[in-house]
């Protein structure tokens, strides 16, 4: 998919430096928040500072994470604004999309997420790899409690067969923000022990970009590919962007409000996000 006319410019961000879970949530909802009537897309590329159990916006803690577990073993717990279901965050890749673009994006969940997906494909491509869209994952997936990573959703990106990218979207009218996850190693077990898999006996339908790959790979090349991959199918140019002192106090204000809020990310009397 191109745009017409002149390349239309987005603000890109790589934060290279790992980030505590509850401000890179922060950082995905500030750049939500921002968004305005006019066209306007912030692509951006981020990793945590430690292993980090995501859970979706609707979801019942006690039913999709081992809570105790997660405390002995130093892992983090956040709460997304975006629905879907749980996510290990630890060696991958996570990118993030805010855009109000009613010209590029349909205004609608399933095929903004479709675009979106593709635009991944053709990082993906640009590695080495042959990816394709998954179809409709088995209906106990859908409405059960199992993690992201045990099957691929209708749309989103495969590799031989097995899911490599996990997404989530939350919208607002023309106004979005879809985030997700790129493993670059196996962590299979790991998201075993924090998930209820080990007591369900279930498998975990994932692939890393590592393993498909069959060789080690970095977060700075797998950005740059992804990097690629937008501008080639969006058709667009990427401006880097960076926080002024402003935008950080209100990113360290709703991280300290909302994410570092234990009955927001714990309780079940949560206010949705404006």
């Amino acid at each position: 998919m191109k745009s017409k006319g002149q390349p239309k410019e987005w603000h890109v961000i790589v934060d290279r430096t790992p980030l505590k879970g509850s401000l890179n949530m922060a950082i995905d909802e500030f750049l939500f928040q921002s968004l305005e009537e006019e066209p306007k897309t912030c692509l951006r590329f981020y990793v945590w500072r430690r292993p980090t159990a995501s859970l979706g916006y609707s979801q019942r803690i006690s039913r999709v994470v081992d809570i105790d577990f997660c405390q002995k073993k130093g892992i983090d717990i956040v709460r997304r604004i975006t629905g879907g279901k749980l996510v290990l965050h630890d060696k991958e890749v996570t990118y993030s999309l805010c855009s109000s673009d009613k010209e590029i994006f349909p205004p609608n969940l399933v095929d903004s997420y479709s675009l979106i997906s593709r635009a991944l494909m053709q990082g993906l491509k640009r590695m080495g790899l042959n990816p394709s869209l998954a179809d409709a994952p088995p209906e106990f997936y859908t409405r059960g409690n199992l993690p992201c990573f045990s099957y691929p959703a209708r749309n989103e990106v495969e590799v031989m067969g097995k899911k490599v990218i996990g997404s989530a979207q939350k919208r607002v009218g023309s106004k979005f923000l879809q985030h997700g996850s790129i493993p670059l190693e196996d962590e299979a077990e790991l998201l075993k022990s924090i998930s209820f898999l080990k007591e369900e006996g279930e498998a975990v339908r994932m692939i890393s970009l590592g393993q498909a790959l069959g060789r080690k790979v970095s977060f700075g090349w797998v950005v740059n590919h992804l990097k690629a991959g937008f501008s080639e199918y969006f058709g667009i140019s990427l401006r880097p962007k960076e926080f002024n002192k402003k935008e950080m106090k209100a990113i360290l204000k709703i991280q300290k409000e909302r994410y570092e809020n234990h009955t927001w990310t714990f309780g079940v009397n949560r206010q949705p996000p404006a």
